[in-house]
């Protein structure tokens, strides 16, 4: 091995040397920021636990996730139940998981862990790209994993209420019913069907899926 390794930096001597005069690629040599001969500037950031050469971003290495992030690391937290370095404005305030990092993202399927495109922590927990998040509500506005509101739809929900409201229903709907599962609170309800949505009777949201068939009223039988 050691023979080997030799002779492939004989090679690459012979080829040209890249760095500085006293750094030849492919040879053995211990790792660090800056040439003991001539202080050479291997890298504006070195980690010394990852080995690490990079560009200036104010990276800093996270013992907990085990690799280097890109900081500053006063605007960032480790959160040791959900694993996964987060911005500080969620500290406190976010739906813990454990291990959430450990999965895929389930917008793009790709990890998440070790992404330079900062997490997203959706209400319920679940983490996305920031990325997938702003391109999934274009589409929706419901978590792809447990169907929860991904934001507050407190605003829209009651400009439903309007709409509903000046739209009845013909007469052969009107007391008609229907069992709902609430997708944001997991309440179970019977109301009244209506074509553009059926609220929650516990948090008032529309985000609810029918569980059940409907049902008229015995005195409009």
């Amino acid at each position: 091995m050691a023979a080997s390794a030799r002779e492939d930096g004989a090679r690459r001597q012979a080829q040209g040397r890249r760095g500085c005069e006293h750094y030849d690629r492919g040879c053995l040599l211990k790792a660090q920021q800056t040439c003991e001969e001539c202080s050479t500037l291997f890298g504006e950031y070195y980690c010394s636990m990852c080995h690490l050469f990079d560009k200036d971003k104010k990276q800093y290495h996270c013992e907990n996730c085990g690799i280097c992030r890109i900081g500053p690391k006063e605007d960032f937290f480790h959160c040791l139940k959900c694993n996964l370095c987060l911005t500080i404005n969620l500290q406190g305030k976010h739906k813990c998981i454990e291990n959430v990092s450990r999965q895929n993202c389930p917008v793009c399927l790709e990890d998440i862990h070790t992404s330079r495109i900062v997490a997203h922590v959706l209400p319920c927990g679940h983490l996305l790209h920031r990325t997938c998040y702003e391109e999934m509500l274009k589409e929706g506005y419901r978590c792809p994993l447990c169907m929860h509101s991904a934001l507050d739809m407190t605003r829209y929900w009651r400009q439903l209420d309007d709409e509903v409201a000046q739209t009845p229903m013909p007469s052969e709907y009107q007391n008609m019913t229907v069992d709902i599962l609430c997708n944001d609170c997991n309440g179970k309800s019977t109301v009244q069907f209506h074509i553009l949505g059926m609220k929650c009777n516990f948090c008032e949201s529309y985000n609810t899926a029918q569980s059940g068939g409907c049902r008229i009223s015995v005195d409009q039988q």
